[in-house]
């Protein structure tokens, strides 16, 4: 597998009422196709779009089972993870 990184990530929308948790291997091209809406489903439904949230893993396994621990978590519990590395709740697609 080489030196391949994998990104989980949480974003919402523009009102900041809907949390969705993703995994990918190539994370600038996932957000884009969220804020680009190309993808018909959840995200698109609920105009998710601005990225909030996010760590890298080696490993897919272990990132896999960090975005379902994340995702079985309460929204309280995803607030904080969020503040914890975004207090403003601000788009930090640039910075992936």
């Amino acid at each position: 597998m080489g030196n391949k990184t994998f990104c989980v990530y949480i974003m919402t929308n523009q009102n900041n009422n809907v949390l969705y948790t993703g995994v990918t291997g190539d994370s600038k091209a996932r957000i884009y196709i969220h804020k680009e809406k190309l993808i018909k489903g959840f995200t698109k439904k609920y105009n998710v779009d601005k990225l909030l949230y996010f760590e890298y893993c080696n490993d897919p396994l272990v990132a896999i089972a960090r975005e379902k621990q994340i995702k079985a978590g309460s929204r309280k519990k995803k607030t904080e993870l969020i503040g914890s590395m975004n207090p403003d709740w601000i788009d930090l697609y640039e910075k992936i």
